[in-house]
């Protein structure tokens, strides 16, 4: 993945909540901090506050219904191999998750292997999945944070690009730790598109490398 001259990398953001992360990524491209330029919002929810916040920066919003997916056998893959056919129309080349409330299957996975991101409200490998501020406090944590990652097969187990971590203090609760991680979340997510962009993403394994890194 290294060595590609920067350019503006074309995005395709996956999301079905408020899009605050999609927020930060807009926020970034405006200010001239990320070499990027969005040309996909797709959403599984047809309310989703997400779609709103596209509509409002002029991007490209779709969404795209589940339920005429859900009789087939294959529903789930029926449905990505629809997303697929949406983000290829677009030329999409890297594709964000955020917020998306869906897990993927390998029919997304495999087409955009080491190019699909997302980020999650821990320090993986420790609570994947959901509910996870709640799990950290449940075990008795003394710090937590977010987490970067390419996406794979598993969920949240795929190669971790970047990190940041947050305290957990006394009289923590699910909700104010989560509004502590999301202050986070919103610096390193742009910055992991950035690094990308520039080419400095060098997968092996399970490790990502960043080249040029101090």
């Amino acid at each position: 993945m290294s060595g590609r001259a920067l350019k503006k990398v074309r995005i395709g953001v996956l999301a079905s909540g408020r899009g605050s992360n999609l927020q930060a990524i807009i926020d970034a491209i405006e200010a001239g901090r990320l070499d990027a330029r969005i040309v996909l919002v797709l959403s599984n929810k047809k309310d989703a506050a997400v779609l709103e916040r596209a509509r409002k920066h002029g991007l490209a919003d779709v969404f795209l219904d589940p339920k005429p997916f859900a009789g087939q056998p294959d529903a789930r893959e029926a449905y990505d191999r629809a997303v697929l056919d949406v983000l290829r129309k677009q030329d999409v080349e890297l594709v964000l998750l955020a917020g998306y409330m869906k897990i993927v299957t390998p029919v997304l996975v495999k087409a955009y292997e080491n190019r699909m991101m997302n980020i999650h409200p821990s320090l993986l490998p420790s609570f994947p999945g959901l509910d996870a501020q709640k799990k950290a406090l449940e075990h008795g944590g003394k710090l937590s944070g977010c987490t970067v990652h390419f996406v794979t097969e598993g969920v949240d187990e795929g190669p971790i690009i970047l990190q940041a971590a947050v305290p957990i203090v006394e009289g923590d609760t699910a909700e104010t730790l989560a509004a502590r991680i999301l202050v986070e979340e919103h610096k390193i997510y742009p910055k992991a598109v950035q690094l990308y962009a520039e080419g400095r993403l060098n997968v092996s394994g399970r490790v990502v490398h960043v080249s040029g890194a101090s």
